[in-house]
């Protein structure tokens, strides 16, 4: 009987354990006694009976259950630290091609995408109105040439009679303030003219630079201001390669430092590249700062406006050598906008860890500071653990699910 209430799932009520004791009081042995023998062995009976039934109603507290987490060991990678950014082909020098004088595009001699050589027209204005400058500066010109012609004349006469007392040197004086004031007019009307010819000149568009047409800004038919743009040309020569790098990187570049150029346009061919500028200060919008790199030995099959994928060799500090670690990307964590990773202590609790990520890979990321050989990184479930939580390590069930 006390083995089948010790197999209740329930606790026993008071009730039940006094009926039990009752039915052990009134129990008799099959064999002759006295009674006081008997009414001793029943109570011996029910006092075990009580001590059994309370020893099996208590139950132990459960034991807290940790969360598990796939956590693996950081191990550094074998080869040289990259750190990889998109970046674009442009010219060194890109500048806008456009008129010195307003007026009416009448021709244009190239197209968008046309190579073109220094010194070769490539638009023209109305010339009509600066043609009727130049012939009316010319004549000016003319006129103030036969005035100082006269005056000069008249300076040589007077001159010579001065010499011979003939005139008096009042005279002569204004003889030489008329031959100045002649040779200013003329030297007005000579600039003027030269101006006037420069203004017809400018009617007609040159590129100073061989190079290649980029953009076009302005059409045939079309009214345009003095300085308003119509081409836009691109140099020909050397090529750079423009990448937006975060502030994490930012530190480990210098002028000079050589670079990985891949386009993905050309099969994934690679160039070599060297930092020629890093932007003093940060794009306002972005929070990056423009990083211009040389090409080196660029081929004819190099177009402008191709995508590229740029690897910056990272320096060690300190003459050591830098440490990367891939881990699977769903390993990042983020503290605020800093990636950041959980780490397993010694004692199974969690520490978010700040990193700085040099690659982002299609399923991985190269962190190359923050941890250290050994680190117990968590690798998934990085979005339900908290600072401090205890947790118990597993390991991946299917490794290959994190494979780079």
């Amino acid at each position: 009987m006390i083995l089948q209430v010790c197999r209740r799932t329930r606790p026993l009520s008071l009730p039940l354990l006094s009926s039990l004791r009752s039915r052990l009081v009134s129990f008799t042995l099959p064999r002759p006694g006295s009674f006081p023998a008997r009414r001793t062995l029943a109570w011996s009976l029910g006092v075990v009976a009580v001590v059994a039934l309370s020893a099996c109603g208590k139950k132990e507290a459960p034991a807290v259950a940790l969360r598990p987490v796939v956590a693996m060991a950081a191990v550094a990678d074998t080869h040289t630290v990259q750190s990889s950014l998109p970046a674009t082909i442009e010219a060194r020098y890109s500048t806008p091609l456009s008129f010195r004088v307003a007026g009416k595009i009448i021709e244009r001699s190239v197209r968008l995408g046309d190579s073109v050589k220094a010194g070769e027209i490539v638009a023209k204005l109305d010339p009509a109105d600066n043609a009727k400058s130049a012939a009316s500066a010319a004549a000016q010109l003319s006129a103030a040439q036969h005035q100082l012609t006269y005056a000069e004349q008249q300076l040589t006469r007077d001159r010579t009679q001065a010499q011979e007392n003939l005139i008096a040197r009042a005279q002569l004086e204004q003889t030489e303030n008329a031959y100045a004031a002649a040779l200013a007019q003329r030297n007005q009307a000579q600039a003027q003219a030269a101006l006037s010819a420069d203004q017809l000149k400018y009617t007609t568009l040159v590129a100073d630079r061989a190079g290649v047409i980029t953009a076009e800004q302005a059409d045939t038919g079309q009214n345009v201001s003095a300085g308003q743009a119509v081409y836009n040309l691109a140099w020909s020569g050397e090529i750079d390669v423009v990448s937006d790098v975060p502030e994490t990187t930012l530190g480990s570049l210098a002028v000079g430092q050589k670079a990985t150029v891949k386009l993905a346009a050309l099969g994934g061919k690679q160039f070599a590249a060297r930092v020629r500028e890093v932007s003093p200060a940060a794009d306002p919008q972005s929070r990056t700062y423009r990083v211009r790199m040389t090409l080196e030995a660029p081929t004819p099959e190099v177009r402008l406006g191709m995508t590229a994928d740029v690897a910056f060799a990272q320096a060690a500090a300190s003459g050591a050598s830098a440490q990367a670690f891939t881990l699977p990307s769903t390993a990042l964590f983020h503290a605020g906008k800093l990636p950041a990773v959980w780490i397993v202590k010694a004692d199974g609790a969690l520490e978010l860890r700040r990193v700085d990520v040099s690659r982002y890979g299609e399923r991985t990321v190269t962190v190359s500071n923050g941890i250290s050989s050994g680190d117990r990184v968590v690798w998934q479930g990085v979005h339900t653990v908290s600072a401090g939580e205890k947790v118990r390590v597993v390991t991946p069930l299917h490794p290959e699910d994190f494979a780079s």
